[in-house]
C-alpha cells in the first residue's frame, strides 16, 4: 500500500486535480497576475517613452512570455494561448488602461499599496507550480522541471526588460523574486515525493512562493548585490 501511495505521489498532477484543489481561486490568481504583469509592462514602456503600441506589446509580453517560453521548451506547439487568446487579449486591455489609470494617479496609489507587487506575487506563485507541472508531465526531470517552472513564472518579465533595452529588473533589484520561485518550485516536486494530499502539494508551495516574494516587497529582504566600483576594478 505504501509503494502505491509513492507511486502515485510521484506522478505530477493533472490539471484537472490542480484545478480542484485551487478551486475558484486559480483563474482569480491567474487573472490578477496577468493584469499586474500587463501594468508593469505598460509602465516600462512608458519610462522609454514608447507609443501605443509599444506599450500593449510589452504589456502582452509580460502576460504570456513565460507561459510561452515553457511551451517553446518543452516542444508543445501551438504555445497556449494559439487556441485561447484570452490572456493576449486581457494584457493588451490591461497596458491600454494603464494609460489613462496612470495619468489619473490610480497607478501611483496602488503602487503605494503594494497591490500590483502583490497581485504580481499570486500571479508568479500560480504560474511557477503549474509550469513545474506541465515540465513534469512532459517527462522532465526533477531539476529541469523546476527550472521550466522559474521560467513560467519570471520569464515574461525578462523578455520585457530585454525589449526595453533594459538588464532584467529580477537580476538587479536585490530582492526576492526569482529566489522565491526557485524554492517553490524545489519544494513542489519534492512535496510530489510524498503520500500527501494533493491540496497540500499545491497549496504549501504556492503559499511558500508568495509568502517570501510578499515579505520581501513589504520590507524590502533580499539577496546581496555583488558591486565592483571603479576604485575596485582589476580591469581599470
Amino acid at each position: 500500500m505504501a509503494t502505491e501511495l509513492f507511486a502515485l505521489a510521484q506522478a505530477a498532477p493533472s490539471d484537472q486535480t490542480i484545478q480542484d484543489a485551487l478551486g475558484i481561486l486559480q483563474p482569480i490568481m491567474e487573472y490578477a497576475g496577468t493584469i499586474a504583469f500587463a501594468i508593469s509592462g505598460a509602465l516600462v514602456a512608458g519610462r522609454k517613452h514608447m507609443d501605443i503600441v509599444g506599450v500593449v506589446v510589452l504589456g502582452s509580453i509580460v502576460a504570456v512570455g513565460g507561459g510561452t517560453t515553457r511551451d517553446l521548451l518543452l516542444g508543445d506547439v501551438p504555445v497556449f494561448w494559439i487556441n485561447n487568446p484570452t490572456f493576449v487579449i486581457v494584457g493588451a486591455l490591461t497596458a491600454l488602461a494603464t494609460i489613462p489609470l496612470f495619468k489619473t494617479g490610480t497607478v501611483a496609489v496602488m503602487q503605494r499599496y503594494n497591490l500590483i507587487q502583490l497581485s504580481d506575487a499570486a500571479g508568479m506563485a500560480l504560474f511557477v507550480v503549474t509550469g513545474t507541472n506541465v515540465a513534469l508531465a512532459a517527462g522532465a526531470d526533477n531539476l529541469a522541471a523546476a527550472i521550466v517552472g522559474v521560467i513560467a513564472g519570471v520569464g515574461g518579465g525578462i523578455i520585457r526588460d530585454l525589449m526595453a533595452n533594459e538588464v532584467p529588473d529580477i537580476l538587479t533589484n536585490g530582492q526576492f523574486h526569482a529566489s522565491a520561485a526557485f524554492a517553490g518550485a524545489i519544494l513542489y516536486v519534492v512535496l510530489l515525493q510524498l503520500p500527501v494530499s494533493p491540496l497540500v502539494v499545491v497549496w504549501i508551495p504556492i503559499a511558500v512562493i508568495f509568502g517570501i516574494r510578499s515579505l520581501s516587497v513589504i520590507f524590502g529582504w533580499g539577496v546581496p548585490a555583488f558591486e565592483i566600483g571603479r576604485d575596485t576594478d582589476p580591469s581599470t
